[in-house]
């Protein structure tokens, strides 16, 4: 049952807020244009993302207030200046941020200042020739955009009060239909400010999208399988969670203790009712990937083992020990999701405690999964499945990816303190990566570059740290930590026709 056919190419994983320019954070601008162009000339076809939603806790992409909505954050400040919505001047403002790094409080608070304004700008003048196109855009996104907008104007109410949506008032928390109804004509002037972020963030995407399709570069965007308790998503679906009468999650996602973790992972996303959602056809679910199969060419599925069994943890558990292993919706999930979109260009994150089970799922839909060639040479259990020999053709191959070490941090540090790894372990897991790769001298990176792009399997991501030979220092995430993660961004300048041309021999070398 093979939904989608990789053809035989490569590409670069490089989150949106990593892209260098001038005003704290990465966005949908002239930096993103130039990547693409950058990608073209380098023999790419496939630009790699994280989830492009409003990041909440953390800063996280993987916690996000909605899981339909764009994170206002990208959006391009001059594109806003340039329709006449703000001046020189208030750009100005944004001027002085880290280019190395992303400063979210910072940011926040420029950003979300100058969006605002630009709407005022945008919303106050009835002659501008696109407010019927902004018509057309909330009429047509209603769905969801009338809940996340009024969610929003909610939080910001609520921002001294309470941070979660399930301590505020009872009615509301509910969504009585008075008060939803109040609420709305209460925060009106604010939830229009929100409307109009999305309809800029969706525009400027599309703009990007369409630079991509004209280059022959495909986007590969992702679907976290959880959504954060404070979302819209569970504000206005309570039936579809796990939550008590409070609203508050009862059983909370995670992974259990594993070979990098002594205590396992507790994320602490409420868990779904699978019978509900069953019930309803899987409505929200279908709806939710159509959305991602609009903004995106293929969608990597984050954490697909839960879809075959999660990890069930109690709401009150302070680790992830204490959870168990619960059946998901399977095979039958998928076939009620195909028989309403018809084509599932899917890749599936299958790393981590995987079953026969997990990978018959897979193979049923034909979902590719992935590979991590940084994971090949240790004890990792799926160690033999990522070293090359060992490929399939329908396989996405990484050096490695946003939750691990850069390449180059990766081999050069001790490794010790991540992971349950000794330092022997370590000295045994250099030498058999020399010894398999058969190198001495030649950079890291580009000895794990040559590899995947010269392997079977059909498709090679390369994170742009490794292409860069950057260290740790450039790391995007170190899973179980809080802070420090998200904020990596590359310098103006950094991709020079050298590398560019160095990765065009090496795709054209191996047929990608």
């Amino acid at each position: 049952m093979k939904e989608t056919t990789f053809a035989r190419s490569s590409g670069i994983l490089l989150h949106i807020t990593s892209l260098p320019g001038s005003h704290g954070i990465g966005d949908l601008g002239s930096s993103a244009h130039e990547f693409v162009e950058f990608l073209a000339a380098s023999g790419q076809k496939i630009w790699q993302v994280l989830p492009l939603g409003p990041t909440g806790y953390g800063d996280s992409p993987y916690q996000l207030f909605s899981a339909f909505a764009g994170n206002p954050l990208l959006i391009d400040l001059k594109s806003l200046r340039g329709q006449g919505l703000l001046s020189s001047l208030d750009l100005e403002t944004a001027v002085g941020l880290p280019e190395d790094h992303v400063e979210y409080a910072d940011v926040i608070e420029v950003k979300q200042g100058l969006v605002g304004k630009a709407a005022y700008a945008f919303l106050t003048d009835a002659a501008r020739a696109d407010r019927e196109a902004f018509g057309d855009f909330c009429q047509s996104h209603a769905d969801w955009l009338d809940d996340y907008a009024l969610f929003m104007a909610c939080k910001n109410f609520y921002k001294n009060a309470a941070s979660v949506w399930s301590d505020w008032a009872l009615p509301i928390r509910r969504r009585d239909a008075g008060a939803v109804k109040d609420w709305r004509e209460r925060l009106a002037p604010q939830i229009e400010i929100h409307k109009f972020a999305q309809f800029e963030f969706f525009r400027q995407w599309e703009k990007l999208k369409a630079h991509c399709q004209g280059y022959g570069i495909s986007i590969m965007g992702d679907i976290p399988i959880y959504v954060a308790h404070d979302s819209a998503d569970v504000w206005s679906h309570p039936e579809l969670f796990r939550l008590d009468e409070l609203g508050r999650p009862t059983a909370v996602a995670g992974v259990p203790p594993d070979y990098f973790s002594a205590t396992g992972q507790l994320w602490g996303n409420p868990l779904y009712r699978w019978d509900v959602s069953a019930a309803s056809g899987h409505r929200w679910w279908i709806e939710r990937f159509r959305a991602s199969l609009k903004l995106f060419d293929l969608v990597r599925l984050d954490h697909f083992r839960g879809f075959e069994a999660y990890w069930e943890i109690p709401a009150d558990a302070s680790t992830a020990q204490s959870g168990k292993w619960v059946k998901g919706p399977g095979a039958d999930f998928f076939r009620t999701v195909k028989a309403e979109l018809k084509t599932l260009p899917f890749v599936a994150e299958n790393l981590g405690v995987i079953t026969p089970e997990v990978e018959a799922l897979r193979n049923e839909f034909g979902f590719p999964g992935m590979s991590l060639l940084q994971f090949a040479f240790g004890n990792d259990p799926q160690g033999p499945s990522f070293r090359p020999h060992n490929y399939s053709r329908e396989l996405v191959a990484y050096t490695g990816g946003h939750d691990n070490d850069t390449t180059v941090g990766w081999w050069t540090s001790s490794g010790i303190g991540e992971s349950t790894r000794s330092a022997e372990d370590i000295r045994k897991e250099r030498d058999f990566t020399r010894a398999y790769l058969g190198f001495e001298d030649e950079p890291v990176n580009w000895v794990f570059i040559r590899t995947v792009m010269a392997s079977v399997a059909n498709t090679a991501i390369v994170p742009l740290q490794d292409v860069l030979a950057l260290g740790s220092e450039a790391r995007m995430n170190l899973p179980g930590t809080l802070s420090g993660n998200w904020r990596w961004r590359f310098k103006p300048g950094a991709l020079t026709k050298d590398l560019s041309e160095r990765l065009r021999e090496i795709v054209t070398l191996y047929d990608r």
